[in-house]
């Protein structure tokens, strides 16, 4: 993994109930980071994502390289394990002052924790570095822990649903997050 952990706004490591979580920030040739920890996420908690891990692990290399460049990765970090992942991507809407948080998975043994919460910091400070206001994210309809979590981060509901890919029955809601306010 490259770069220097995120940490806390005083520029060290966060520490949080008994262990402490590096923020790292991943770049292109850390593909295989990401394809594991997907692949992980997509095991772990199928119900959150509108992918399968059956559609993903059949991925190539050369598609895995393409996400690691499509994509701006953080991981979370503990004593050297990969235990959360989320990226920042140009998004959906075509509004230059958004952007969205996708991916966003927390090993179970590491939610409660504050990891969501220093995850969803990185992916807001690439966003207003690329000159963002606003962050998106959207989650499927029925996943109500994740919809809390993301309430008790800050993020409000937009008020607009989308029908997921490749399964019109199933809705998508999605939340923001003002930048202003992380």
């Amino acid at each position: 993994m490259s770069q220097e952990p995120a940490g806390t706004a005083e520029g060290g490591p966060a520490y949080h109930a008994r262990c402490m979580i590096e923020i790292k920030a991943l770049l292109p040739h850390d593909w295989p980071v990401i394809r594991d920890v997907r692949l992980r996420s997509l095991r772990e908690a199928p119900h959150a994502f509108t992918s399968t891990y059956a559609r993903e692990v059949a991925f190539d290399e050369s598609t895995w390289r393409e996400r690691a460049t499509t994509c701006h990765w953080f991981v979370a970090v503990d004593e050297g394990d990969v235990v959360g992942v989320a990226g920042g991507v140009d998004g959906w809407s075509d509004d230059p002052a958004e952007r969205e948080l996708v991916g966003m998975w927390v090993a179970p043994r590491h939610r409660g924790r504050g990891v969501a919460r220093l995850l969803l910091d990185a992916v807001g400070a690439w966003a207003r570095g690329e000159g963002a206001s606003v962050l998106s994210l959207g989650v499927r309809a029925g996943n109500h822990d994740a919809r809390a979590a993301y309430l008790a981060l800050g993020l409000r509901s937009s008020g607009t649903t989308v029908a997921e890919r490749d399964h019109s029955d199933r809705s998508i809601e999605i939340m923001a997050l003002d930048l202003g306010s992380t």
